[in-house]
């Protein structure tokens, strides 16, 4: 069975308690948000380029999927010049800023988590 988002958002059909645990695991899970979030919440719009530039090894396809579900989701917003060539920037809407404590709470739980494994394996090794 393939994962369905729209149900796991739907409240009324998702009888899990922590449905707004799920909304929002839903809008940031992935190999890429979270890292193109990191980009975005450097400051002003970016440009399409400088995001995949700075992303390393995402391809175009990739990057303006999950953009686009980002956009939908309300994280963002994609603005589009009409000049030639076009040129696209993206920048966090109101409810991406407020990633910014979950992304800094995530960061700490990463940290916290590679330190006390590098301190269990170094303590094995003695």
């Amino acid at each position: 069975m393939s994962y369905n988002r729209r149900e796991t958002l739907d409240c009324k059909i998702n009888p899990n308690k922590d449905c707004g645990v799920e909304a929002a695991l839903s809008i940031v899970s992935g190999k890429w948000k979270l890292r193109i979030y990191k980009a975005l919440r450097q400051g002003g719009p970016t440009r399409f380029s400088i995001l995949k530039n700075g992303l390393g090894d995402i391809s175009e396809k990739t990057l303006t999927a999950q953009l686009r579900e980002m956009e939908y989701d309300g994280l963002l917003i994609r603005i589009t010049y009409a000049e030639v060539p076009p040129r696209v920037e993206y920048s966090l809407t109101d409810l991406g800023q407020k990633l910014e404590p979950l992304f800094l709470s995530l960061e700490d739980l990463g940290l916290a988590y590679i330190l006390q494994k590098m301190h269990h394996d170094s303590t094995e090794k003695t």
